[in-house]
């Protein structure tokens, strides 16, 4: 998902929030001051029970903002990707509209045994509601639009297999200002060689076959390389879970989706890092406080060490903090020390007893306490609470296909593997559980790791 299509999702619940605020306000402003919506002809008699405004504010336009928003939501108009015409979403804002002045009226009827203090107030700041909420989305639609013909926020897209793209395919991905068509590609060569010169977003096959290499091959590669696959039925391709129906104009689209962890996901997600992490932060300030103390008066400076790892998508490089628990000079001995690597399983290099461990640093291992600083890579978007163990450059050189498919989410401070096993497991283990957290990803599972994270460290079982 390109970060400018998630914004502009984002943008829609403010602008709901103004369009339902600015419809109260002005619904109560005209029948507090007696004016009628034709001018010169009186509909309606000035209303005798209106609340002050101080009450109708906090009483009234507060919890129908939210309870607008909740509706709204349900039906679907805050989908970060929306591929709805605009005719079905200004058809579900008039039926959230709708069912909110239903459910005031019966809040008021059923519960409060009362009549609302008027009914043309409501009536009007529904259809207020509908005509600001249609206005304001008009408006960021506009603007976005003006945005993706300037090229920003567009899907490049390319086709790839012996048979052409259908033209009715090509002239919607050419006309439609979502997309920038690039051309056709006859195979996976061709596809790796344009991939050298410019990012692609999706890849469109024309001709799958579930039985031929070329189609597994094609779809591992866009999977490793973090490219979107799709192709257009009626076909049936043998390939893992997570695929998604979208529409490419009249047509339908499988798409695969590496990880439930998009959309809404991805933003509930990252809250959920930034408010943990800086909470974290805060309480255990002390904790960190006095731990870099404990690695200046062992080891002297610097407190931290910065180790240079892969991120997210493999495509740029993070440093992750970690109080120093070794040598100055642990890097250069490394060398000298590949011989008695434990992990001959893969690239991972981890060594019993590693004599270039300070004695603060066995204590700062031992509670995995050399970790905490961490959090701060967690706050600032390098990491995140959960995810798949951070990678070294390294070791990423030596990573399979399948195994680079770690990176389609960020890495996390704990994960799956770090919980069942840590160090006991062989690396295969841990691939095959980082890529069991990813295509299951739910906030349950992260925060099931979490609650075991306390565990397993207070155990240490396969601290290393």
């Amino acid at each position: 998902m390109k970060k400018s299509e998630a914004i502009f999702g984002l943008l829609k619940i403010p602008l709901d929030a103004l369009a339902m605020g600015i419809a109260l306000l002005l619904s109560y402003h005209l029948r507090s001051s007696a004016i009628d919506l034709v001018p010169g002809i009186r509909l309606l008699e000035p209303a005798k029970s209106l609340p002050s405004l101080h009450y109708f504010l906090t009483a009234f336009v507060g919890p129908d903002i939210l309870l607008f928003i909740v509706l709204a939501a349900v039906l679907g108009l805050y989908s970060l990707r929306s591929t709805m015409s605009a005719w079905v979403e200004i058809g579900r804002i008039i039926v959230a509209s709708l069912l909110w002045i239903v459910l005031v009226n019966a809040w008021f009827f059923l519960v409060l045994k009362e009549l609302f203090f008027s009914r043309a107030l409501l009536l009007e700041a529904t259809v207020f509601t509908i005509v600001f909420a249609i206005i304001l989305r008009s408006v960021l639609t506009l603007i976005q639009r003006s945005l993706l013909k300037k090229g920003i926020g567009k899907v490049f897209v390319v086709s790839v297999g012996a048979q052409a793209l259908t033209d009715y395919a090509k002239a919607t991905l050419k006309h439609d200002v979502h997309y920038a068509y690039l051309g056709h590609l006859p195979d996976l060569e061709a596809l790796k060689r344009i991939l050298y010169q410019r990012p692609i977003d999706l890849v469109v096959q024309t001709d799958p076959n579930p039985r031929s290499s070329d189609t597994v091959t094609l779809i591992n590669y866009c999977r490793s390389h973090h490219v979107g696959y799709g192709f257009l039925p009626p076909v049936l391709v043998e390939v893992p879970h997570q695929l998604r129906v979208e529409r490419l104009g009249l047509l339908p689209l499988m798409r695969f989706q590496p990880t439930p962890l998009d959309g809404w996901g991805r933003v509930t997600k990252r809250v959920f890092d930034i408010v943990g992490s800086a909470l974290l932060i805060i309480i255990l300030s002390p904790i960190l406080l006095l731990l870099a103390i404990g690695v200046i008066i062992d080891g002297g400076w610097p407190i931290f060490f910065v180790s240079v790892r892969v991120g997210e998508q493999g495509r740029r490089q993070i440093g992750l903090l970690k109080f120093r628990s070794m040598v100055r000079n642990a890097e250069a001995e490394k060398a000298a020390l590949l011989d008695q690597n434990h992990r001959t399983d893969g690239p991972l290099f981890k060594i019993h007893n590693d004599p270039r461990i300070t004695r603060f640093g066995k204590f700062l291992r031992r509670w995995t306490l050399d970790e905490l600083p961490q959090l701060f890579n967690v706050f600032l978007g390098q990491l995140s609470l959960v995810g798949p163990r951070p990678h070294l450059t390294q070791e990423v050189e030596r990573y399979s296909l399948e195994q680079r498919r770690v990176f389609a989410v960020r890495p996390g401070v704990t994960g799956l593997a770090q919980v069942s096993g840590r160090s006991d497991l062989s690396f295969e283990e841990e691939v095959r559980l980082d890529l069991r957290y990813i295509e299951e990803w739910s906030m349950l599972l992260d925060l099931w790791i979490l609650w075991r994270t306390i565990f397993v460290v207070l155990s240490r079982k396969g601290a290393d």
